[in-house]
């Protein structure tokens, strides 16, 4: 797996697959980006050049672990597009990583190509998700036989009244079947402190990122799961309001990983805004 060195020198890996115009990929969590896989066979279209956050999958674990902050993490997508030798980089976030490339678009706005941003986190521009909205997502799989003890759960956590954030899972898939388990566990962060310490105290500034977005002059695709209890479509609506090129598509069907819960149809829409 090759690797590069951040500016503080951790070293950091990224794993290649596909061939063409690169693509950087950015994973959530912060989590091993092996679950991104192939992103469901876009490999086919670009070469993917996906990124293990620093801590996380193959990267070393920073001596100054205060640079798994959000904010921080920004320069180590910029070190990448530096070791790549690549004037302008099309970027592809993910989940929490959205986070990272919507504060990297606003620093580098030179540097940015296309951006495509998958189930994005909202955390970065202060976009509010209330308890109401994810229940009034979680109700549409009624029909479910999960559902009763899922939306137990969910309610329990909404309220503040504890709850199992496990037993909320089948919410975040397409089809909550044996293949969907086997890989919700898979993708779990095995780095509590890299996680606990993305968000901390300083690593978003909403107001300055969202004035900064607002002249984005990159085509930006945001793209949400019908179902995705963690990004929910109305809230990712509103953060595509923000740029001045976005294009929003809701795929029918799927959950949080919409490579997974429909790969022909997430690859064709990905692929032609990648171009």
């Amino acid at each position: 797996m090759p690797t590069f060195s951040a500016p503080d020198g951790t070293e950091l890996a990224y794993r290649v697959h596909g061939d063409g115009d690169p693509v950087v990929c950015i994973p959530g969590g912060p989590t091993d980006a092996g679950y991104l896989g192939d992103l469901g066979g876009l490999s086919a279209h670009r070469r993917l050049i996906v990124l293990d956050l620093r801590g996380t999958g193959r990267s070393a674990i920073p001596e100054d672990v205060s640079s798994y902050r959000c904010d921080r993490l920004v320069d180590d997508v910029e070190a990448l597009r530096a070791h790549l030798g690549l004037a302008r980089m099309d970027v592809l976030a993910h989940s929490a990583g959205v986070n990272i490339a919507a504060q990297y678009a606003a620093r580098h706005p030179k540097r940015l190509g296309r951006l495509a941003l998958i189930g994005p986190s909202t955390r970065a521009v202060g976009i509010a998700i209330t308890g109401e909205t994810r229940r009034e997502l979680a109700r549409l799989r009624k029909d479910e036989p999960w559902f009763p003890a899922a939306f137990a759960a969910l309610e329990a956590i909404t309220e503040g009244r504890g709850g199992d954030g496990d037993a909320i899972a089948p919410f975040f898939w397409g089809r909550w079947d044996a293949a969907a388990r086997k890989r919700h566990a898979a993708a779990r962060p095995s780095n509590k402190e890299a996680v606990a310490l993305f968000g901390a105290e300083g690593a978003f500034d909403p107001e300055a990122t969202r004035a900064a977005l607002a002249a984005c002059g990159s085509p930006v695709l945001l793209l949400a799961g019908e179902y995705d209890l963690n990004s929910p479509p109305e809230s990712v609506a509103e953060f595509a309001e923000l740029f001045p090129d976005a294009t929003l598509v809701v795929q029918p069907g799927a959950g949080h990983y919409p490579w997974l819960d429909d790969a022909d149809r997430f690859t064709a829409t990905t692929a032609a805004f990648l171009g």
